[in-house]
């Protein structure tokens, strides 16, 4: 198996909404059934109320600036998440409010180690969630 010598795992969380309470009032979670059964995302999330902050696309960095675990998709993603956490964090808010995700990565061969991080960080109901490989290529001109 060919180790990246880094790999950029990037989560961007597009929008996340506070509902005021913690009932998670004005805030609905669909899976329509004329949709197949998400896996540890929602198809659909209909905010009616709170207010919406948006967070920068996270790396694998520590609050040095370096990069944590070199070559390891597991430990890479563990950190974009802890990043993501305390930048909820400074906004009053946990991975329970999150109701829309993007994420970016260099290797979809990883989507199963992805799923079961996330999941331990994410609550009751998982947000919206958009998952993209990127290329590493540059563009010849």
């Amino acid at each position: 198996m060919r180790l990246l010598v880094i790999v950029v795992l990037l989560l961007s969380i597009a929008a996340f909404a506070f509902a005021q309470s913690t009932r998670r009032q004005g805030v609905r979670y669909l899976n329509p059934p004329t949709l197949s059964m998400p896996a540890g995302y929602t198809h659909v999330v209909e905010v009616n109320s709170g207010r919406t902050v948006y967070i920068a696309g996270q790396t694998a960095l520590d609050k040095s600036g370096n990069v944590v675990g070199k070559g390891n998709f597991a430990v890479q993603t563990t950190q974009v998440f802890e990043n993501l956490k305390l930048a909820l964090s400074a906004a009053g808010a946990t991975f329970d409010n999150v109701v829309k995700i993007n994420t970016y990565v260099t290797d979809m061969s990883q989507v199963q180690t992805l799923r079961d991080i996330r999941a331990k960080y994410y609550g009751k109901n998982a947000p919206a969630s958009t998952l993209v490989q990127i290329g590493n290529s540059r563009a010849k001109s």
